[in-house]
């Protein structure tokens, strides 16, 4: 989506005229989204100023097209200032140009990462090279059309304030890699950029590449279950952004301080990584597995959910992995209550909140003392708001509490918190809203008009499993998912005429059974209903969502009921939790997560007809 395009001649009428900022900003209302972000608005004003500067050379055809704003496909970020057109041998090309408005920076010993003055204080990010490289190679993954017709992207940073005494702390060998991908120009290389534009473009494209750019066929969002064995052998499947990049690049250089100097042998280091479902958390989790591997690292992908595992497993014995290989570097949280302390170089925890004390009846104390007790380093991927059962203890808090006991310096904060969306079309607008339709918190995203997202309301569950039966034919992509309100009367009997899901018109279906292949990738699983524990930490294209009755709308307002919770749900704990407050939580969040799955879209149907109309009187409003 752009959200500012025109010519150069447009945009240079609209900066002479001190309106460009004010035409984005009313380009922003456009689209639906209101922009009161002051420092932002002052933002376009100066660097737009210095962009028009840069432009006005003639021969930079006047006709050439210019773009302000451009959203990433999948994700929320945005691509500050794009220029398109054809160079002198008619070749066309798009120059994408990160603005940032920095007076200085310090480098740091972390790859592509620098430190500047961000939001209030010296901060962690990306260097500006890298972050425009990330972003193009991101906009090739995402738009099939770009990478199909090989639309020629051309990264640079341009940072018009920053001050020639410390450009030898951005333009050094150390980020040489990154401004080779990706030029870096500051405040007195006007001239140059202008030099680089004019390489790229300088006749008109009558608009045509950033049309094919706005209007190009999007990819989902890659599946990791689908790319984990290519990572493994060394492909690079995802390009990591901002602050995935530095969470990323932070515990790389933890692993190989601890390991590769003397004075640091004795030290112990735990990272807390928060990010809500869709942030790249597992992504981050399986490369950093991927690159501490293959440097010689003992380390270890560990979760407690059983499923993602073992989907992990059976994805990757298709890429001829020897299965000991395999187990040994996917481990489940609770076999470290016996390990020796430092008897890992590094382990990665995924769904950190879910986390429990104990392993098992008689085994183990708890399960976050015995990872940071097993581990030189420690990193831990969290979202206390994915916390789905009672048993579940994963909290910063908790983690914090037991490094301190075992002498394990911790790194977290803001510089340590995934923003960026990745899931259900990139829109954070979808979480938000999500937080708002199930009555988490209230949001300004009441509304769910204004996102490329497949978003219905069934009024009756055959249809919708009909509709997502379509999808899955495609690809094996769809599945359905229930809350915890419906007894396993078929437990052990997957062959019986018993159904746990028996609903309206009909509708009669399993929770999922045991088979040669997990739920999540087993091609005759359609039928059957997945739970929390059997999707949490996996994505699919499509999900349907069943709404049971422990979620209704009564007297104006979402309520919960922990009593409708199925005697069988011997996990969630729901039922006999004496914390009303808690168990209110744990079934809103955990509806949260279950609508987070798909990638494309969410089709949900409600047992409470209340519920079902408030939600299409939300959604349609």
């Amino acid at each position: 989506m752009i959200i500012y395009s025109g010519t150069k001649e447009q945009f240079r009428n609209d900066v002479i005229n001190n309106m460009v900022a004010e035409r984005i900003k009313d380009a922003f209302l456009d689209h639906g989204f209101g922009h009161g972000n002051d420092r932002e608005y002052r933002a376009w004003e100066n660097s737009l100023r210095c962009m028009n500067d840069v432009l006005t050379d003639d021969e930079i055809d006047d006709k050439c097209h210019v773009a302000i704003e451009y959203q990433i496909p999948m994700t929320a970020k945005r691509v500050d200032f794009l220029i398109s057109g054809l160079d002198e041998n008619n070749k066309g090309h798009v120059v994408i140009i990160e603005l940032k408005q920095w007076e200085s920076a310090e480098r740091t010993s972390r790859e592509d990462i620098v430190t500047t003055y961000l939001s209030g204080a010296i901060r962690a990010t990306t260097h500006p090279s890298y972050q425009a490289y990330s972003y193009a190679k991101t906009i090739e993954n995402f738009n099939e059309t770009v990478e199909n017709e090989k639309i020629s992207l051309v990264p640079c940073a341009f940072l018009h304030n920053y001050s020639e005494e410390y450009r030898s702390e951005l333009d050094n060998e150390l980020y040489g890699p990154a401004i080779e991908l990706a030029p870096i120009f500051l405040k007195r290389d006007f001239a140059k950029l202008r030099q680089f534009i004019k390489k790229y473009v300088r006749k008109p494209d009558n608009g045509e590449l950033l049309y094919k750019i706005e209007n190009g066929k999007i990819r989902p969002s890659k599946a990791l279950q689908d790319t984990l064995g290519s990572m493994l052998h060394g492909n690079k499947e995802f390009y990591m952004i901002d602050e995935q990049k530095v969470a990323y690049e932070t515990v790389r250089k933890l692993v190989k301080r601890r390991l590769s100097s003397v004075k640091y042998k004795e030290d112990k280091y735990t990272v807390i990584i928060q990010g809500g479902p869709g942030t790249g958390k597992s992504v981050i989790a399986v490369q950093l597995l991927v690159d501490l591997i293959k440097n010689g690292y003992n380390a270890c992908y560990v979760t407690k959910n059983g499923q993602p595992r073992e989907v992990y497993y059976r994805q990757l014995l298709g890429d001829k992995f020897k299965k000991n290989y395999i187990k040994n570097l996917f481990k489940s949280s609770g076999v470290f209550y016996d390990a020796q302390k430092d008897e890992f170089d590094c382990l990665i925890v995924d769904e950190a909140h879910r986390l429990c004390k104990k392993s098992a009846i008689f085994r183990g104390e708890n399960q976050v003392k015995e990872i940071i007790n097993a581990a030189k380093v420690s990193v831990f991927f969290i979202d206390e708001s994915q916390i789905v059962t009672t048993k579940d203890i994963g909290t910063v808090e908790e983690i914090k509490k037991w490094a301190k006991a075992l002498g394990s310096k911790v790194f977290e904060g803001e510089d340590y918190i995934l923003k960026a969306q990745f899931r259900c079309n990139g829109s954070d607008g979808y979480m938000n809203f999500l937080d708002n339709l199930l009555g988490i918190r209230e949001t300004a995203n009441t509304s769910i008009d204004d996102l490329d997202y497949d978003f219905q309301i069934f009024d009756d569950p055959v249809a919708m499993r009909e509709a997502l039966r379509k999808k899955n034919e495609i690809n094996n992509k769809a599945r359905m998912v229930a809350g915890y309100c419906y007894e396993w009367i078929s437990e052990g009997k997957p062959d019986s005429n018993l159904y746990d899901i028996v609903l309206e018109n009909g509708f009669k279906a399993k929770w999922n059974f045991q088979s040669k292949e997990p739920w999540a990738i087993d091609k005759n699983s359609f039928e059957q209903v997945g739970c929390i524990h059997t999707s949490q930490g996996l994505e699919f294209d499509y999900v349907g969502v069943i709404i049971g009755l422990d979620l209704r709308y009564e007297d104006g307002r979402i309520i919960t009921d922990q009593r409708q919770a199925a005697y069988s749900d011997k996990s969630s704990g729901v039922r006999g939790c004496k914390d009303v407050a808690k168990a209110d939580k744990i079934i809103r969040d955990t509806y949260k997560v279950l609508m987070s799955r798909g990638q494309k879209g969410c089709y949900v149907y409600c047992e409470d007809k209340a519920l079902a109309t408030y939600m299409r009187k939300i959604l349609f409003k």
